[in-house]
Formats: C-alpha cells, structure tokens, sequence
C-alpha cells in the first residue's frame, strides 16, 4: 500500500515537473496552448448540498479516517484540547489535464494531488475542533489563462459544488460556533465569490473569526467592500480578511496580473491595475515588513514520501508597492521545482509561512474567545 502511494505522489511530481519546465520555456499564448483545454466544454448537472452529505465528497471532514489535513511537520505538537472553531478549506487547482474543463471526482490524479495540498495547506488549521475541505469539481487551470466562455462555465460549475458542499457545512456546524474560511488559488478566488453570496450582510458574518483568502488577489475596491468583511490590520484583529501572493526578488508578476485582469471583481467591474490586498504573514499586519529571524517556520516538502519539515528563521516578508509579498532573493532552501515563471512562488504561499499562519489562526481564535 505504501509503495502504491508513493507511486502516486512519484507521478503528480512528474506531471508538475513537466508542466512547469513548460511555463519557463513557452511564452503567453504558448502557455494557453498548452494548458487551455481542448474540447467543447461538457455541461454537468448542478449538484445540491444533500450531495456533500455524503463523507466520500470530503477529503477533509470529522469522522474521516487518514485525514491528510491532520498531519503535522515533526516537532510540532498537538493542542492538548482543539479549539473550539470550524474551519472551511478551500484547496487549489489540481487539474492540469487539457482533456477537460473541470476535474472528475473519479479522476484519480487530481484527486491525490487535492489530498496531497490539503495536508500541506490546510494543516496550519489542524488545531480547530472541525475542518472540513470538500470535494469539488475544479475548473482545469487552462479556465484561467484563457477569457473564453467555456473557461467562465467551468469555473462556475466548480462554484456550484463549494458553494453547495458550504451550505452543508454550515448546516452540520453548531450555530453558536465560531467559523474560519480558508482557501489557496482557485480556493481563494472561489472563497472571495462565496463570501459575497453566503457572507455579507448576513448574521453568519458575525460568526467568522477571519477568512484566509491566499493566493489570489483580493481587489481592495471591487472585491472586498462586496465580501462582507474588512482587512485585518492587526495580528489581533478578528472579523477580518488575510491575503498575500508571494513572490522572489528580482520578480516579473506580468502573467499573474494578466490572469488577475482576466476576471471581474465581485462588483462585476475590471480589476486591471487594482491594488490588492497584502497581508504580511510573518506579522499578520496589513503590510510591512519582517525579517527572516521571526519566521517561524517554512515547511520545506520532501515530495519523494509526500511530508515534509519545518525550518526557522530563514524566508523573511515585506510587502511591495505592487501588492505583492516579497521574500527577497530566491530560498537556499531545496523548496522543489514548483516556482513559476518570474520568481512566482505562488505554489508556496502557504508553505513559506506554515508555522506563522498557524499561530496568527490560533492568536485570532483566541482574541476572539476573549472577546465573547
């Protein structure tokens, strides 16, 4: 069983490898040639939230035996009591299969890839009482490199599923608890969209201590004032929003921007050239900077066995005047081949910050049990 595994994880590395060695040698629209899909886009049913019922449509859920996301880097240990919240994770793109314009729930690969990034970034959560992280069928990550409608359609269609697996969530959760949102990538981008229909101007809004949206750009005029909740400030502050992309330094962000100027914000307006929002995770500041000394810990990932382990004090933050979180020159750290093109540590948002994010989570549970 072990050697099937790590099988498992010895092909998603491969795939990943040859995907971005295609990123670094092709330009823009070869890039969309390569991983744009190449058939009609196939109309799906909407699935409702009786759907999520189900324990085998989450790959993180209480009950679930392996649960990936409970892992933790050595070293770290468990609280002895969890804390009292539920969090809601979101994960990234996994589908980079050209063959289809939204992953199949059945697609083997895709889905050991989610697995494998809801153990590596939904982990800093791990501490909460419930976190649950849903099967959803993703848009392939042609749909963001691309305008077209198909594109829009199937990043709808991946809405549709987190938007049904939340309202079974929020259905399942106490409704005195507390909740935390979560998601990276397209999580992120679909997590902005959720918070407008299901958070704001609600009394759930009330009950969501942050919502960690990583990875995405969070338009400060066209985005946030529809998600129902402001910026965190403060490493204190609660009832907030956390975003941040990562970038290395010297960084070229062009084709991340254009992806970005692709969309509309939640308003419905272009968000080309909009400031976004930049959390500094090592402080948990609204910008700024921090040296590397009080990074508490990067997970640096042994891909070969699908775990990983913690260093301190080496990637520092600083947020740009471009909005983007630099981390100067480039890690000594053996961090894998996952950079994109430009210095773009998108892949490692979460990763370069493991340990700070899971202490700015439990420091804004805690402020906001004191506050209760």
């Amino acid at each position: 069983m072990a050697r099937k595994f790590l099988y498992a994880i010895a092909v998603i590395v491969a795939l990943l490898i040859g995907s971005l060695v295609a990123l670094r040698l092709w330009s823009d629209r070869l890039t969309e040639m390569a991983f744009v899909p190449n058939v009609t886009f196939a109309s799906q049913q909407k699935l409702g939230p009786e759907a999520w019922r189900d324990p085998h449509m989450w790959i993180s859920r209480p009950g679930i035996e392996n649960d990936p996301a409970h892992w933790l880097p050595p070293g770290v240990i468990p609280p002895a009591k969890p804390l009292p919240v539920a969090v809601f994770f979101v994960h990234p793109t996994s589908l980079i299969d050209r063959s289809a314009w939204n992953a199949s729930f059945a697609d083997k690969v895709s889905q050991d890839r989610a697995a494998l990034f809801v153990k590596g970034m939904a982990s800093p959560f791990n501490a909460a009482g419930e976190l649950w992280a849903p099967r959803y069928r993703q848009a392939a990550i042609g749909a963001f490199l691309t305008g077209e409608k198909p594109a829009n359609e199937a990043i709808d269609l991946a809405y549709s599923d987190v938007l049904a697996a939340f309202d079974t969530f929020v259905k399942a959760v106490p409704g005195n608890r507390p909740i935390v949102l979560a998601g990276h990538s397209q999580g992120a981008f679909l997590l902005r969209r959720l918070m407008r229909d299901r958070v704001a101007g609600t009394p759930l809004a009330r009950r969501i201590i942050a919502a960690y949206v990583i990875g995405w750009p969070v338009s400060l005029a066209h985005d946030l004032p529809k998600m129902g909740l402001p910026a965190c400030r403060n490493a204190d502050d609660v009832n907030c929003v956390v975003s941040w992309l990562s970038v290395a330094d010297p960084a070229d962000t062009q084709m991340l921007l254009k992806a970005y100027a692709r969309r509309t914000g939640l308003d419905g307006q272009s968000v080309a050239a909009s400031p976004f929002l930049c959390t500094n995770p090592i402080t948990g500041t609204d910008g700024g900077s921090a040296d590397a000394a009080a990074n508490l810990g990067t997970l640096v990932p042994d891909f070969a066995t699908a775990t990983g382990t913690l260093a301190k004090a080496t990637i520092p933050a600083a947020c740009g005047t471009d909005n983007f979180l630099h981390i100067g020159p480039p890690p000594a750290l053996e961090m894998g081949p996952y950079v994109l093109p430009g210095n773009n540590y998108h892949l490692y948002d979460v990763t370069l910050f493991w340990a700070n994010l899971r202490a700015d989570f439990e420091g804004r549970v805690a402020k906001w049990q004191k506050a209760q």
